[in-house]
């Protein structure tokens, strides 16, 4: 019997997988810096989170290829002396989680909300997509500003899992409501065709209905948007960590590390926020780029 995977592979968006390099190459990327970020106390050299094992003397390193660098620090150090390298590498996991994290609370708001206006309709319909269309008035960046402010000012001394939720909950906010949009104009369609209403006749409940045969239907053109909305999302936290309203200073994520290293950028210590600047925008493109060819594989005109 065929594995999973080989029955993948053998159908049409596996076979557009394989004849796609860039996919190939943007997927492989992003499987390398999620198995790091995954793994970051194993496949980091250093934990540069452990004061006890930092040294002030190793500070503002330059890369080993310098004249100046170490071995020990292939990428240089920062201004406390912390490994750049394995400062990506957890770093990346914070800036993965909290993407990931804030992208799986979108689309289940999201596809609640457009599933339920799509198939009730009626005043529902007419409240959640006035809901969305206050939601859209407002810059997304501004609103994630406005919650992780408000959240830093009533928790000032919370724990780091109450700070992270804040910041997940910030960047859901407005990311919901491009899911239940698209969900809504999709159910829209999916009602009125034959196998709802064969449903219907049959005493299927509503609930039923939307779960078991009008959700899968919908997902396609979510699933696609959710690949997109994941870099959108680690940028989203990059941001608000650079502005310093985002992860805590005790678990920097990327956003953080660029901007500690941005006040050393013209002082020739250009490494502490170029190579996380650099990590970041590998993570957003090749994520982008498995978006826009999943977009293409699913769309039926294109095959």
């Amino acid at each position: 019997m065929k594995t999973t995977l080989a029955r993948w592979l053998d159908s049409d968006v596996g076979y557009s997988f394989r004849t796609s390099p860039m996919a190939m190459i943007a997927a492989a990327i992003a499987l390398i810096c999620v198995f790091c970020s995954l793994f970051a106390g194993w496949v980091a050299p250093h934990n540069p989170f452990d004061l006890a094992t930092l040294e002030l003397s190793d500070a503002r390193l330059p890369p080993a290829w310098s004249e100046m660098g170490s071995m020990k620090y292939p990428l240089g150090t920062d201004d406390q002396g912390r490994d750049i390298l394995s400062a990506l590498i957890y770093g990346a996991r914070i800036s993965l989680v909290v993407g990931l994290a804030s992208v799986v609370l979108s689309v289940v708001v999201g596809v609640a909300f457009g599933l339920l206006a799509g198939f009730r309709g009626g005043w529902i319909d007419a409240v959640l997509m006035r809901l969305c269309d206050v939601m859209l008035s407002f810059p997304a960046i501004l609103v994630a500003l406005l919650i992780a402010g408000v959240g830093r000012a009533l928790f000032p001394n919370a724990h780091e899992s109450l700070a992270f939720g804040v910041l997940i909950i910030s960047i859901s906010l407005t990311g919901w409501v491009q899911y239940a949009r698209t969900v809504r104009g999709s159910t829209l369609v999916e009602r009125n065709k034959e196998y709802v209403q064969a449903a219907r006749v049959t005493g299927v409940s509503p609930l039923r209905i939307m779960r078991k045969h009008v959700l899968p239907n919908v997902m396609g053109p979510v699933m696609v948007l959710a690949t997109i909305q994941v870099a959108t999302a680690i940028i989203t936290e990059a941001t608000l960590s650079f502005l310093g309203v985002g992860a805590p200073p005790t678990s920097p994520s990327l956003g953080t590390l660029i901007r500690i290293g941005n006040d050393y950028l013209f002082s020739g210590e250009w490494w502490i926020t170029v190579f996380p600047g650099a990590m970041l925008v590998l993570i957003a493109l090749s994520v982008n780029l498995l978006g826009d060819w999943l977009r293409d594989a699913l769309n039926p005109r294109l095959r």
